[in-house]
């Protein structure tokens, strides 16, 4: 790879900052792809003490790059029902197409993080999966949510994930009561 390369890469990596979720922030405008994936990684790196037994490199690449495939066609809302399998072959062709520009081996490392993250087999992607549903379920109880918000919804969502570690179905169930106080104040 060339410097050429990298910054063609680099470059197109900037849609994800334009590219909107269906998450609002305090101040009421819709959060990013790169914002989410940045808190992601955060959220993972302080709690990587309390789980020594993963490739901590691993989890941060791994929730950097696990909605790469969101820079074309967008992030679609967990509430819309979507042919699942479709949508994951959209969204690794998008990587593909995203990190063109870094050759063979880089492009197929990113891809094959993004494979591994949606296989969800792997210690690191389940954990990886569980944060990034609360990640989210946390910015809709910290954003300003439009009316009519459905917060009801967010106290299934993902929930399988948080199940198989105490530790994290600890987190998610302090972020369940978040949601609930959030629905009490907008009932």
């Amino acid at each position: 790879m060339n410097a050429f390369q990298m910054i063609t890469f680099i470059k197109e990596l900037e849609r994800l900052k334009d590219t909107t979720r269906t998450a609002y922030m305090r101040s009421g405008r819709r959060e990013s792809v790169a914002e989410h994936s940045w808190r992601l990684a955060m959220f993972a790196f302080a709690l990587s003490d309390e789980f020594p037994e993963l490739d901590h490199f691993r989890v941060l690449c791994m929730c950097l790059v696990h909605d790469l495939g969101e820079a074309y066609d967008g992030d679609i809302s967990a509430t819309i029902q979507v042919n699942q399998q479709e949508k994951i072959r959209k969204e690794e062709e998008a990587v593909q197409r995203l990190t063109s520009a870094l050759g063979g081996k880089q492009s197929g490392a990113i891809l094959s993080l993004c494979q591994e993250y949606n296989r969800g087999e792997t210690k690191e992607s389940q954990f990886v999966k569980a944060l990034d549903k609360m990640e989210t379920i946390i910015q809709h109880t910290q954003g300003t949510n439009p009316p009519g918000f459905d917060y009801e919804f967010n106290l299934t969502y993902g929930k399988e994930y948080a199940e198989y570690d105490e530790m994290i179905k600890a987190i998610r169930d302090e972020i369940d009561k978040e949601t609930l106080k959030k629905m009490n104040e907008n009932a």
